[in-house]
């Protein structure tokens, strides 16, 4: 029997284009950054947990898919916007001020990137410090006047620390000497007293404290100027293939609702992965953490962006980027519906993860957070809280003549209420002996002056600590 000619060919064309559809491979390649821990729910994650391979696309256009997922890890976001822009990565993390960066890269290069959501950041600037050397004088930003201060430049904290410096009125060009230096650079070199100063970003102020070889004495809430780490995509990969960039920030999504249930646990598997100390990380991913997980885009980090790419101006890097064009929240909005969550509530929202415990010396709820503490005891899966500082430095007393030793301790600053780590905090006993925390030496001298008090140091406040049970 012979069939007519075309109708074979049809076939044959229909056979083919369905065997090509069927032999699609898209690539999804994210940068990560992970030793920024902050980035931690899109990135490190994601991709210990598999997270992503989750929620890919099966269905409809990506019913026969096979799915590249590249992943490649940086220290900062500048060397990993050279590699989106250079169409070698489609997802990438990093914070606004490089975010900035990347946009502008992007148009240069007769391309756009769009910002598609947070990740974590502090509305009120925490997570960008300035730290000093443990044996230095220097205990406030006046102080460093006609100084060297290093910092990763092209950075967030680069940019925080332009706006710092500016807040004392002085010429960034004349009044400091301000020079590049990477964090893996800085950590030896403020070891070896080389450096006066050194600004970074997350966690590398409170990592280099943790490790006993600086001082924080800046901190980037103390400029009040909103800070975050977020998320970009190439807009021609999300114009392409736009619900694999939701599957991206489901997972990322999923990542958080993990990382807020169970703190401790992750915070050891992100030490696993880069070595840092997981009390360091479970000092920004804990309850009451130093920055907040929060996928939303509020006023304060779109206006945080605006922030970047007027920065960008001050170092001569004028481009026509746009905040308003930048960010696309669109993708993230979806995520959020097809996770069953209300984007808008959360938008409304600024609280912290809360902190919902009882104290561990007493067994009564903690209902006031102002003093509150905590202490992540060796051998521990479980950070101990207190409902104060008074009584976590009594009861860390009693482990330690036992036998047992803090993996980090915890308290909060007075006046900026953020997370500090404690045997770096100065303390202020009041005429009853209640103490309180705070990052700046002067502060505590201010307060101990108003309250009848004394300005203690870490050994000096457990020492004066009576439980206030």
């Amino acid at each position: 029997m012979n069939l007519p000619l075309k109708p074979l060919l049809g076939l044959a064309l229909a056979s083919a284009l369905a065997g090509a559809q069927a032999a699609e491979t898209i690539r999804v390649a994210i940068g990560t950054q992970d030793t920024t821990i902050n980035c931690a729910t899109g990135g490190l994650l994601i991709r210990e947990l598999k997270l992503l391979e989750k929620y890919l696309p099966r269905e409809g256009r990506y019913k026969d898919v096979q799915y590249d997922v590249q992943w490649k890890n940086f220290t900062s976001g500048a060397p990993l916007t050279n590699e989106m822009v250079a169409d070698k990565l489609d997802i990438g993390s990093m914070a606004d001020f490089p975010g900035a960066n990347n946009g502008a890269a992007f148009l240069k290069a007769g391309k756009q990137s769009l910002f598609i959501t947070v990740l974590s950041g502090s509305t009120l600037g925490s997570g960008n410090g300035i730290v000093v050397p443990r044996d230095s004088k220097v205990t406030a930003l006046s102080e460093l006047k006609g100084r060297t201060i290093s910092v990763p430049f092209a950075s967030t904290a680069h940019g925080m620390l332009l706006r710092a410096v500016a807040s004392q009125g002085w010429d960034p060009q004349k009044d400091v000497n301000i020079i590049t230096q990477a964090p893996e650079v800085a950590g030896p070199a403020l070891q070896a007293g080389k450096i006066e100063a050194h600004a970074d970003f997350v966690p590398f102020a409170e990592l280099f404290e943790h490790r006993g070889f600086a001082r924080k004495i800046y901190d980037g809430a103390q400029a009040n100027a909103p800070t975050y780490h977020g998320s970009l995509v190439s807009a021609e990969y999300a114009r392409k293939y736009p619900e694999v960039v939701v599957a991206f920030l489901r997972a990322a999504i999923e990542a958080d609702r993990l990382i807020a249930a169970e703190p401790e646990q992750y915070s050891e598997l992100i030490e696993k992965v880069t070595g840092i100390e997981a009390a360091v990380a479970y000092l920004y991913h804990g309850p009451l953490g130093l920055q907040t997980r929060d996928f939303t885009w509020k006023p304060e980090y779109r206006t945080a962006l605006k922030t970047s790419i007027e920065t960008l101006k001050l170092l001569g890097r004028d481009s026509p980027l746009e905040a308003t064009s930048f960010v696309d929240d669109r993708f993230i909005r979806t995520a959020f519906k097809q996770s069953g969550l209300d984007y808008d509530a959360r938008l409304a929202r600024h609280d912290k993860l809360p902190l919902k415990a009882s104290d561990a010396l007493t067994g009564k709820p903690i209902t006031d957070v102002q003093r509150a503490a905590g202490v992540w005891v060796q051998g521990e899966p479980k950070v101990r809280h207190y409902a104060s500082i008074e009584n976590a430095f009594a009861d860390l007393q009693k482990l330690q003549q036992s036998g047992k030793k803090a993996r980090g301790v915890y308290v909060h600053d007075l006046i900026h209420r953020i997370k500090l780590l404690a045997p770096n905090t100065w303390f202020a006993a009041d005429a009853k002996g209640q103490l309180s925390a705070f990052l700046q030496k002067d502060a505590a001298t201010a307060y101990a002056a108003a309250n009848k008090g004394r300005v203690l140091d870490f050994a000096g406040a457990q020492a004066a600590a009576k439980p206030a049970l």
